[in-house]
């Protein structure tokens, strides 16, 4: 069995879904891709969502983002990873990231996509402001719960 493969890319503005989404043909019995959108949201003091703004430390996120699909691979048996998020502005219904998995069964890239997304949002450095009709807020994120 070859290497797993990982590609880890960095884009400024939105992420271009079809090419994020590619994965080699490599035999693979299931793929499985998330892709995090810009919603509509409203604020009580700063009225309509207009757009999300990212920044990162890029060669630490980078890093983490290597280490997190090696974890991902020696749990779950996956035969490539590649993640691209983006680095500037991301207008409402468009993508600020994609995660594309793919191993020899479902279960394992669908588990090793979840696995990604989640530990993503706690331990890679990258934020998010975001910016309202009538200002702008920094996210603090939403603690990940899991059922049982």
């Amino acid at each position: 069995m070859e290497i797993p493969q990982i590609q880890i890319n960095f884009v400024p503005s939105a992420v271009h879904l079809p090419e994020a989404s590619k994965l080699p043909s490599i035999g693979c019995g299931g793929e499985c891709l998330f892709v995090g959108r810009t919603r509509p949201e409203l604020h009580d003091d700063h009225g309509e969502l207009i757009a999300l703004q990212y920044e990162c430390y890029q060669e630490m996120a980078t890093s983490e983002l290597q280490k997190l699909a090696k974890e991902a691979v020696d749990r779950f048996s996956v035969r490539h990873i590649r993640v691209t998020h983006s680095v500037g502005r991301v207008a409402i219904d468009e993508a600020s990231v994609v995660i594309a998995v793919s191993s020899d069964h479902r279960d394992d890239a669908f588990t090793a996509c979840r696995f990604m997304i989640d530990l993503l949002k706690q331990r890679v450095p990258i934020w998010k402001q975001e910016l309202w009709a009538d200002g702008t807020t920094w996210s603090e994120g939403k603690p990940i719960t899991t059922n049982g």
